[in-house]
């Protein structure tokens, strides 16, 4: 199984990228997909979780209304829309892949279980 990322680079404060995680090996229907995050100096932290069954998603509250994830389960592609990006949205950028979930919320924050990671993408957001 292999994910890989794409999509990061530089923005402008305001600006908006599209994160794409294509999984090779895999089907996403019946996992719970994210998109996780590890800002400088800090741990990596979900941010963006969606169950590929019933297709409940958890957006944590710091880019909730600016960031949408979906899922194109036919090409097992992940996507991230991110719009009106801050400097704090600065971070390697990981898609993860793991067990479906009753609670996605906990799963999205504590990622235990998680089966597969991609190896990242950079996102900058700086004048």
């Amino acid at each position: 199984v292999q994910l890989v990322e794409s999509g990061g680079g530089l923005v402008p404060p305001g600006g908006s990228l599209r994160l794409s995680c294509t999984a090779a090996g895999l089907s996403f229907y019946g996992y719970a997909v994210g998109w996780f995050r590890r800002m400088p100096g800090y741990d990596r932290d979900g941010i963006a979780c969606l169950s590929a069954t019933d297709d409940s998603i958890y957006y944590r509250d710091s880019v909730e209304g600016r960031f949408t994830i979906s899922s194109d389960n036919a090409n097992n592609v992940l996507i991230l829309e991110m719009n009106d990006l801050k400097p704090e949205d600065t971070a390697i950028y990981y898609c993860g892949v793991g067990p479906n979930t009753p609670n996605l919320r906990v799963w999205c924050m504590t990622q235990v279980g998680m089966d597969y990671w991609g190896r990242g993408t950079a996102v900058t957001v700086s004048s």
